[in-house]
């Protein structure tokens, strides 16, 4: 009975002990800095060990494959492309990354497009990724009401991830390419996924404003106003989970401390946003031109709402650009 006893109490000790340690784990965790930069990201995917498969539709130009020749150099994702294998093959570069990407042929883009979401559809894809092809025809696959993958319901979006140098930090922001006037409805899930992106970047309780030119709610004129005090009451319920959430505020109150300050605005963000939602798609539009041009900064952008993250580059968009969207999707 004696020897019972003792193992007993030596394995309530040891069960203790592993409970402790899975908790000093998650508060290690949680306790992990914000991700500052786009090396900083590709130094922490890097670090985890694990690789996100990437479906790559029509991968016929350079730009593409060097993006994702950038992303197999980095150790963050393998890939298999879909269409274009005589390119593919013909790439040197790629021939060191034999085991790590595989071809799937397509006769044109469309087939190639459908075949790509096929791959996310049987979950042998986590990451879909636009090459040279027009965008219609693959949101034609993704939107596709038998075979794509927009879950019913779900709102299909465009988030950018910018790295400004003068910032200091990674700054989100939607929607720049797809909305034109968000509803209600789709700036709630705005929302909910940037704070998801924000939160797979580890800061902990992003914090949200909500663009206008000023600071009032005004119905009549900008509707958007009124639906941003909505927000912030299913903010403030938690309905976004951890995420602080305002507005309306101007951008530069929004990411300046010294003009919040100066303009006397008593608000949550205190001039530190790391995520603004934009009123429409022009002024969005117009931020991701003007940082880009004039603020040299590095972005990433990718669609939200569907099955998985969508890498939907721009035409004119850079290797680097598409090497940082690649790193954004692998992340969340």
């Amino acid at each position: 009975m004696g020897y019972v006893k003792n193992n007993n109490y030596l394995c309530t000790t040891i069960l203790i002990n592993i409970n402790n340690l899975q908790n000093n784990c998650k508060t290690i965790k949680n306790n992990m800095p914000s991700i500052k930069n786009f090396d900083e990201l590709t130094a922490h995917l890097a670090s985890k060990g694990t690789k996100s498969r990437v479906a790559v539709v029509w991968a016929e130009d350079d730009v593409t494959r060097s993006a994702v020749l950038k992303a197999l150099e980095a150790g963050i994702i393998t890939v298999t492309f879909v269409g274009c294998r005589k390119e593919i093959e013909a790439d040197e570069r790629l021939a060191q990354f034999k085991s790590e990407f595989s071809i799937i042929d397509a006769n044109d883009r469309d087939d190639a497009a459908a075949k790509a979401v096929a791959e996310v559809r049987e979950d042998r894809a986590n990451v879909l990724m636009k090459g040279l092809l027009n965008t219609d025809n693959l949101l034609r696959a993704v939107l596709n009401k038998e075979t794509g993958i927009l879950p019913k319901g779900n709102v299909l979006t465009h988030i950018t991830v910018a790295d400004i140098p003068e910032l200091g930090h990674l700054l989100l922001f939607t929607d720049a390419a797809v909305i034109p006037n968000p509803t209600l409805e789709q700036r709630i899930e705005q929302v909910k996924y940037v704070t998801k992106i924000a939160h797979a970047l580890h800061i902990e309780e992003p914090k949200i404003s909500l663009i206008h030119c000023s600071e009032k709610v005004d119905e009549r004129h900008f509707p958007c106003t009124a639906d941003y005090v909505q927000i912030k009451e299913k903010a403030a319920a938690g309905e976004f989970g951890k995420c602080i959430v305002d507005g309306p505020l101007d951008l530069k109150t929004s990411l300046c401390y010294e003009s919040m300050h100066h303009k006397g605005i008593n608000s949550p963000i205190n001039g530190e946003a790391d995520a603004v939602l934009f009123p429409e798609i022009e002024s969005g539009n117009v931020f991701y031109k003007t940082i880009t041009l004039l603020a040299h900064a590095q972005t990433a952008g990718l669609l939200q709402g569907a099955k998985v993250p969508v890498v939907l580059p721009s035409r004119g968009d850079s290797i680097e650009s598409k090497f940082y969207s690649l790193a954004v999707a692998s992340a969340i």
